[in-house]
């Protein structure tokens, strides 16, 4: 391979790692703002937050695409930028530790209503998993606490 040809698959690597760096920044800030969403019960800006999150993760996605294709290309240009790439992944970690907190406050809040809907109504509480059927699992029985 050419050196010219080698020097621009380097620049255009990093300029995928550049991108993919400003994407993940973007996202943390979006997990951030889902979290105060969540926290506030906000549900038009979780919503704004959710669209934002998915939009930023297809751009992720797209962007590993060329990075895989210019790494599979180039293993010099790949190791020229491991450094960088080691820092995005740790960035990406973040990302993923801050989405799973959301994750499990949603799960909290999903149990808390389920709980108040099956005291309220003395049905029993829709949780639990699903089954190789399809069917629900349920894990909690409620007692129903008077009747009309």
């Amino acid at each position: 391979m050419s050196p010219n040809l080698q020097a621009e698959l380097g620049d255009a690597l990093r300029a995928v790692l550049d991108e993919m760096s400003a994407t993940t920044a973007q996202l943390i800030h979006v997990l951030d703002e889902e979290r105060e969403a969540l926290t506030g019960a906000d549900a038009k800006a979780l919503n704004r937050a959710g669209e934002a999150k998915q939009m930023l993760m297809r751009r992720l996605e797209q962007l590993d695409v060329e990075r895989l294709h210019l790494c599979s290309t180039s293993a010099e240009a790949a190791q020229q930028v491991d450094a960088q790439w080691r820092e995005l992944l740790k960035s990406l970690t973040a990302c993923r530790d801050k989405n799973q907190r959301n994750g499990a406050l949603v799960g909290q809040r999903l149990t808390q209503v389920r709980r108040a809907l099956a005291v309220l109504t003395g049905n029993e509480a829709q949780t639990g998993t699903y089954g190789q059927n399809g069917a629900l699992k349920d894990t909690h029985r409620s007692v129903q606490l008077a009747q009309a």
